[in-house]
């Protein structure tokens, strides 16, 4: 037999029990801040943006004076600051595949006063991609033995190469195309090839005549020069900031790791090389690892940012 809980019972009614519920009562009807001071937890107190998936965003945050530190965190990716012309300045990827809804962008700010939080919200709008069916031969599609590993490897090396984040900024100003020519809007396009879902494509098509020149779209660093399985000879481009950018298919490669490098300078010729149908450039940027459409950062207004607006 269980005995029922004193204030269950009918006689002696705790007080003070119902003074608590009372209490409670009252604050989900009328708020209060019981830590006046500390941190609210509400996103997006302080500002709006919003953008498609694949878009590249420039958020200006109104802070007075030069800060000691500010760094962004987007769906748990880093977002870096630079002094602008009005302020602190960063560039916010939105990835092809991020989910669509309401997210938040956190933005720590350290300056003489102290340290604060600011919390914005962003917007992710669904970008509709291009679907291809495709039906092609088994041994068309499935790689070998020796050639899975080698992809496998240059993956790897890609990848480790893309982890480093430049502390410096090297861009500046507005951004070029890297060569004049066709463009096929495959960016985010998802081949079905033989009923199976492939990655979607990361990056923008733009077919040339064989031998035209490439050029950076931006200045930087030549970080990685290569010639892969898939994207045959390309250059990884160093931007700074969490910033690259990626020129494929290459015909031939004329800048050296480790080399600087200048906004329109030459650094490859469109060619055909690895698994290409014919000459074209592939181009593609990551932003602190949100793959990115690279004509989205044609688009920015660099010398005018998009302030978070209240």
């Amino acid at each position: 037999m269980f005995a029922r809980p004193y204030w269950r019972s009918g006689k002696g009614r705790r007080p003070d029990l119902w003074a608590i519920v009372a209490i409670v009562l009252l604050a989900s009807v009328f708020p209060v801040d019981l830590f006046p001071g500390g941190p609210h937890g509400q996103h997006g107190v302080d500002g709006q943006l919003n953008g498609k998936q694949g878009q590249v965003l420039l958020v200006h945050v109104p802070v007075k004076g030069q800060p000691a530190d500010i760094a962004g965190r987007f769906l748990s990716r880093r977002v870096p600051f630079f002094q602008g012309a009005s302020g602190p300045v960063g560039l916010l990827g939105i990835d092809m595949q991020d989910a669509p809804g309401t997210h938040e962008l956190s933005v720590e700010v350290t300056d003489a006063q102290g340290s604060r939080r600011l919390s914005y919200n962003v917007l992710v709008i669904k970008e509709k991609y291009p679907v291809q069916h495709l039906t092609l031969p088994k041994d068309k599609v499935d790689l070998d033995e020796e050639s899975l590993v080698r992809v496998k490897a240059e993956q790897e090396q890609v990848k480790t190469a893309l982890e480093e984040v430049s502390p410096e900024r090297f861009w500046e100003g507005g951004f070029v195309e890297p060569v004049h020519g066709t463009i096929s809007g495959a960016f985010g396009r998802v081949r079905i090839i033989n009923g199976q879902a492939r990655s979607p494509h990361n990056g923008e098509d733009i077919a040339a005549p064989l031998g035209a020149d490439v050029v950076a779209m931006n200045d930087g660093v030549a970080r990685l020069t290569v010639d892969h399985f898939f994207s045959g000879k390309g250059v990884f481009v160093d931007h700074g900031l969490g910033l690259y950018s990626m020129y494929f298919h290459l015909l031939d490669i004329t800048v050296q790791n480790g080399e600087r490098v200048k906004r329109g300078q030459v650094i490859g010729k469109v060619g055909a090389s690895g698994r290409a149908t014919g000459p074209h450039l592939h181009w593609g940027v990551r932003l602190n690892g949100a793959r990115v459409n690279p004509y989205s950062l044609l688009a920015l207004s660099v010398g005018h940012p998009l302030s978070a607006r209240q």
